[in-house]
């Protein structure tokens, strides 16, 4: 979806009726083409498509593409300009490699998901934001970007090892920067960025609704008390963890004083760091979503528009378009050989 947005030819290979996992979000701007890889004419088809295309995105289990006869060897050997990214949970070696797993798992052997969730408590998956998306899709698509990027220069392709396990450890590096300093506590208990701390957390409110305060700074935890009349002491030793416990359990009696629409109109827009929580088909219609065109209307459905945003060459969503068209196109368009 990303690469589609900014003007990339997307076309998927896939299975006949599908893969079981229809989007029209995620899957916009796809050209779908249903081919049997396990058949000799299939395969032959495939092949053929990818020796016109520049990037060649897969995510099975290490050793598959192999088996099927499109290997990074064979794949390259015929389109040397081609970046293979690959994408899997544990990575293409390991002892885990050739594992089943999911991001809950991904995420948990990384140190990431045991910093999430109260004390006391199983931890708490995040989604699969973290995995499947921010460590796994987010790498795949930065490192095909650097890929194409370096091909100009040396008029070459690669294949990309993007594993959710590396990316996840990746996003983390700022954690792991910071313990042998001892500048952060990852316990449950101690962790001030996940909700350990009066100050960085959700709240309910009066009717029910949460809020989430971020104030980490003096400054702006001065706003955040003087805003809500928080008694005089808590101005004092913001960052002591031994109060913590007792200052959050004070701030939830506060924070139930008053609906979240009332604590909207109190804090929303100050530097108390301050937003409700809103639930997902809620969220287009907050003014600052809405005033900044996160979403837009597409095919009937509200989507998110493309990101990141550019001043000269802005995305735009694609039509699907019809996969044996694009690869005719393909076919038709002259390409660069391998010495650029």
């Amino acid at each position: 979806m990303l690469l589609s947005d900014l003007g990339a030819e997307v076309v998927r290979i896939d299975r006949q009726g599908g893969n079981g996992w229809p989007n029209p979000v995620v899957d916009r701007g796809r050209a779908t083409l249903a081919i049997d890889l396990r058949s000799e004419e299939g395969l032959a088809r495939c092949l053929d498509v990818i020796a016109h295309a520049d990037v060649v995105i897969e995510g099975f289990r290490p050793g598959t593409m192999e088996r099927l006869g499109l290997g990074p060897d064979v794949l390259l050997a015929r389109n040397p300009r081609l970046v293979f990214g690959r994408i899997t949970g544990w990575g293409q070696t390991g002892p885990l490699a050739k594992a089943a797993g999911h991001d809950i798992n991904y995420i948990a052997l990384t140190g990431a998901l045991a910093a999430m969730g109260r004390p006391g408590e199983p931890a708490t998956p995040p989604l699969n934001l973290v995995g499947d998306f921010g460590g796994g899709s987010m790498l795949l698509a930065f490192g095909i970007m650097a890929a194409l990027r370096e091909r100009e220069r040396s008029g070459k392709g690669q294949v990309i090892d993007a594993a959710i396990v590396d990316g996840v450890s990746s996003l983390m590096s700022r954690f792991a920067g910071l313990l042998p300093s001892g500048r952060i506590d990852m316990s449950r208990e101690g962790n001030m960025l996940g909700g350990a701390a009066p100050f960085y957390r959700c709240y309910i409110c009066a009717d029910g609704q949460e809020i989430a305060l971020g104030p980490l700074e003096p400054q702006f935890y001065a706003e955040l008390l003087k805003r809500i009349d928080a008694p005089a002491d808590f101005f004092d030793k913001q960052n002591d963890a031994s109060l913590w416990p007792e200052r959050s359990m004070a701030l939830a009696k506060i924070f139930r004083t008053r609906t979240a629409s009332e604590w909207c109109v109190l804090l929303e827009g100050t530097d108390a760091c301050f937003a409700p929580v809103v639930a997902l088909k809620d969220a287009p219609d907050h003014p600052h979503m809405a005033e900044r065109g996160v979403y837009v209307a597409h095919d009937g459905l509200r989507q998110v528009a493309p990101v990141p945003r550019f001043s000269r060459t802005p995305g735009a969503i694609q039509a699907a378009g019809d996969g044996a068209a694009v690869v005719d196109q393909w076919n038709a368009t002259p390409r660069k050989g391998a010495e650029g």
